[in-house]
């Protein structure tokens, strides 16, 4: 019984562990993956030029905050994280309905 639960918090202790290390990846992942439709955006041509510095702005924007957040405290928290992943979510979509809306090609 005492080996179960000595396992159970190790099992836990590892989960939370690397759920706080695996956040900051999936962020930067999900930017880059971002970047690189944007990239496909231009290189199709469904992107017009200032689609694309609107885009960019905005990204820089969002990477400028993520920045800020690491400075301020030696990583993200959990509410930081929500925001930029909200932030994230909203660029998504907006990068969607800017290479769908007809106006490159």
């Amino acid at each position: 019984m005492k080996l179960i639960r000595i396992l159970s918090i190790a099992v836990v202790g590892l989960t939370v562990s690397s759920a706080a290390f695996a956040g900051p990846h999936k962020i930067n992942k999900r930017q880059a993956e971002q970047q690189h439709r944007i990239a496909q955006g231009i290189q199709s041509g469904t992107l017009t030029p200032q689609e694309t510095a609107h885009l960019e702005r905005q990204e820089a924007r969002i990477n400028e905050l993520e920045a800020q957040d690491r400075r301020s405290g030696g990583g993200l928290d959990p509410k930081e994280r929500k925001q930029l992943n909200r932030l994230l979510n909203s660029e998504s979509h907006r990068i969607y309905v800017q290479k769908h809306d007809g106006q490159g090609k």
